[in-house]
């Protein structure tokens, strides 16, 4: 708590935090409201039946096509420029959504304000350590940030959704005077406004997002570890080689992306096959629920922990360590016989898996450079799309080729259904990747600049 109170005494930040809220806010209520007004205009029960799943799909799909491209870009270009350039798009986008009233728009539009968001986020995650005074406090800046981002503003989206879908009922307005989808559109349209005071606060109150045309680090910012020497202003194609030669030569972003990999690809064979898993437990779907809840719950405790737990090792060694950790555990999930045991299990993956991914974006947010860190950024959370998404679409399909298997041990025969080998397999994997990810980066284990190893330390002085 002194660590974040800390942090949102520094203007910059917490303005930047607060524009945050605007845009989470936003997200999520244009998703409430776009499901509303497409359920509504839908010409069949087909159509009400893929609303909410085919805006979940194409607010998946920019990240996965556009991100590498996302990247180029804030790295290339001034990052606030970006953002609101990308808020304005998203604001004029929404609007005509909401002017058009068609159903069909609603999921081409939305593919136009995601893709402005997968141009956002990267921007946004390259120009945040330039905010911060010192390097350690990346962590703590990232925690803020997922708060923000999953919680607050869920719980600010979900009770403006209410107050104006339920503004009809509760003041007797008759969709004579509105219309039938004037409350829905009425949503959409605040969504829009929100992005529209997140560009305006952009612009007026954040000229330290701003890059020199040089692209070198303002001064008075820690510099980052150790890296190859980058070219300033290159084109495109130059831009493209450069991130190749960077992930080539500098085996702590290598070894990050590729313990993330694993840990993503097992973690989506869990949720992929987690519901006949917990079939496969005599729990029904009760038990389903409770293994979700689990795996969330461990999530926060590893996000909210990590803090604490970094000050004790390095970076680099925790997050090999909690991949590994994570893989180990997954083959205890494997082999449990009984829903109590699965339920330890996967809340300590969760934890680990919370542990690995907070690292890790502290570590690109702190250890490299302010030049690449827009394209890290970006291929990173286009790994965590592509590989989650693809782990989680496959694991299904690999547990039906698997089958149920009788297995004759010590004079008994066990019946194995297909999810066991599917989360030991997963298991496996992320030990394996996560054993090459340490190797890679224990080697590079610098702290940064003026990093401080107390936890209570907090801007120079003793937190209270």
């Amino acid at each position: 708590m002194a660590r974040a109170r800390a942090l949102l005494t520094q203007r910059p930040f917490r303005r930047l935090w607060v524009v945050t809220g605007y845009c989470s806010t936003a997200d999520w209520l244009a998703l409430f409201g776009l499901a509303a007004l497409g359920s509504t205009l839908a010409s069949s029960p087909t159509g009400v039946n893929f609303t909410f799943s085919g805006i979940l799909f194409v607010n998946l799909l920019p990240g996965l096509l556009f991100a590498p491209i996302a990247g180029l870009m804030s790295d290339r270009f001034d990052r606030r420029t970006v953002m609101v350039v990308a808020d304005l798009a998203r604001c004029a986008l929404l609007l005509s959504i909401a002017v058009a009233n068609s159903y069909w728009w609603i999921l081409a539009g939305n593919f136009f304000v995601q893709l402005a968001t997968t141009m956002w986020i990267p921007a946004k995650d390259a120009a945040l350590p330039r905010l911060l005074r010192r390097p350690d406090q990346v962590a703590s800046a990232v925690q803020l940030g997922l708060v923000m981002t999953y919680g607050i503003t869920v719980l600010a989206a979900g009770s403006l959704f209410t107050l104006i879908t339920g503004a009809g009922t509760l003041f007797g307005v008759s969709a004579e005077v509105i219309g039938m989808n004037g409350l829905s559109r009425i949503t959409i349209v605040v969504a829009a406004l929100l992005y529209l005071a997140s560009a305006s606060s952009l612009t007026a109150l954040l000229p330290e997002l701003s890059k020199p045309l040089d692209g070198s680090a303002p001064a008075g910012r820690a510099g980052p570890a150790s890296s190859p020497t980058v070219n300033r202003r290159p084109g495109i194609a130059g831009m493209l080689r450069e991130s190749v030669s960077y992930l080539r030569e500098v085996p702590l972003v290598r070894g990050l992306l590729i313990g993330m990999m694993g840990a993503l690809a097992a973690g989506g064979a869990v949720v992929g096959s987690a519901q006949p898993y917990a079939l496969s437990l005599l729990g029904g779907q009760a038990a389903f629920g409770l293994l979700l809840l689990a795996a969330f719950l461990g999530l926060v405790v590893g996000i909210v922990g990590t803090p604490r737990v970094v000050y004790r090792m390095t970076q680099e060694r925790l997050f090999g360590i909690a991949v590994i950790a994570a893989g180990s555990v997954l083959v205890l999930v494997a082999l449990s016989p009984h829903l109590a045991v699965s339920l330890v299990a996967v809340s300590i993956v969760g934890a680990c898996a919370g542990t690995a991914f907070l690292t890790g974006t502290t570590i690109i947010g702190s250890r490299v450079e302010d030049s690449m860190r827009g394209r890290i950024n970006a291929l990173y959370q286009s790994m965590l799309k592509v590989v989650l998404g693809c782990s989680v679409a496959l694991s299904p399909l690999l547990v039906t080729l698997v089958g149920r298997r009788s297995v004759h041990l010590r004079g008994d025969d066990f019946l194995i259904d297909g999810t066991r080998p599917v989360i030991l397999g997963g298991g496996l994997l992320a030990v394996g990747m996560g054993a090459i990810a340490y190797r890679q980066m224990r080697g590079h284990s610098r702290t940064p600049e003026h990093e401080t190893s107390d936890p209570a330390t907090v801007d120079g002085g003793r937190a209270p």
